[in-house]
């Protein structure tokens, strides 16, 4: 997969735990999709993930949606998400990372992807140095003029009212994980955290360490894996925790001996190396003897995927799975 070259660095979110107030935030649901910067230049539509890998091929009925519209230069900032039964699904759209364009090509005929777009960084001219306050009636005018055009794009919601995002953060859920706040008064921060954060509704969970995976490069746990027993008996893989930060890796130095593979005690839905989640090649799965459980917590979203590191640091974990 493809990084983009020469082209707008997508605004990044700061994590927090409350909703912030005051006249200068905008508020957003924040939806479990794939962020995606869409640029278009005449009859050249290209799709780009946060981190700058090109998403064409996966979506092509968006390129086909974006060419329909009557404007021939514009970006937009927006989530696309693919709707199953009337709520987002995250893993539909992980179906898409698929090497078989046919395979792309059938879903996408059969569960077309959704585009809402919650930014207009150029519209014939560059707006990314224009206040959101500005960019937002601005993307407002061209959803309302161009979306109609294709039904594949949306406008996302927004709004001012603190109400509105305390709403939308208690129905997380079904496609949604929490809430969006943007500032009003600053341009478009790319590439930085300081105009944008993000509030989660969490919940939490005790969940048993089935395994872990390597480090990029090192032979250093990178990321736990965690499971949940399902009515059968059988650990069920659910998610894994976040990269863990450089000061503790230290506690994770310990380097495993050929390790037991125990995949009867722990399986996985499905072996999806997607390089949009950064969660293929670059790390070593290893299985470990299901003996340890974690205190965790995780946001709502159509799949269970683990945004905190365990209360208990597991170092135990990779002891284990060498024994």
């Amino acid at each position: 997969m493809k990084k983009r070259r020469n082209a707008i660095e997508a605004m990044e979110a700061r994590s927090v735990d409350a909703i912030p107030t005051g006249e200068n935030w905008l508020y957003e649901p924040k939806w479990d999709g794939f962020r995606c910067l869409l640029m278009r230049e005449g009859k050249q539509v290209d799709l780009h993930s946060k981190s700058g890998q090109n998403l064409n091929r996966y979506f092509p009925e968006v390129i086909a949606g974006a060419l329909t519209i009557r404007a021939n230069s514009f970006v937009l900032d927006g989530e696309i998400v693919i709707s199953i039964g009337g709520q987002f699904s995250f893993d539909a759209l992980l179906q898409r990372i698929h090497p078989a364009a046919s395979r792309v090509k059938k879903l996408a005929a059969e569960t077309p992807a959704l585009f809402l777009a919650f930014d207009l960084l150029q519209s014939g001219r560059d707006l990314t140095g224009a206040p959101l306050v500005k960019r937002r009636p601005l993307l407002e005018s061209f959803a309302a003029r161009f979306f109609s055009e294709s039904n594949l794009f949306r406008l996302s919601p927004a709004s001012t009212k603190l109400r509105d995002a305390q709403r939308w953060l208690v129905a997380a859920g079904g496609g949604s994980d929490g809430v969006i706040s943007k500032r009003l008064d600053l341009p478009y921060q790319a590439g930085n955290r300081e105009g944008m954060q993000k509030i989660k509704r969490y919940r939490s969970a005790d969940c048993v360490i089935g395994g872990f995976r390597y480090g990029v490069g090192r032979r250093v746990v990178g990321s736990i894996l965690l499971g949940l027993y399902d009515d059968e008996g059988l650990l069920q893989h659910v998610g894994f925790s976040s990269g863990t930060a450089s000061s503790r890796r230290h506690l994770w130095a310990s380097e495993p001996t050929q390790p037991t593979r125990l995949a009867p005690h722990f399986r996985t839905r499905a072996k999806i190396m997607s390089p949009i989640l950064d969660i293929g090649n670059a790390e070593q799965q290893v299985n470990a003897q299901p003996e340890l459980t974690v205190p965790t917590a995780f946001s709502l979203s159509g799949t269970v995927t683990l945004t905190a590191w365990p209360c208990l640091m597991a170092r135990e974990a990779a002891v284990t799975a060498a024994s």
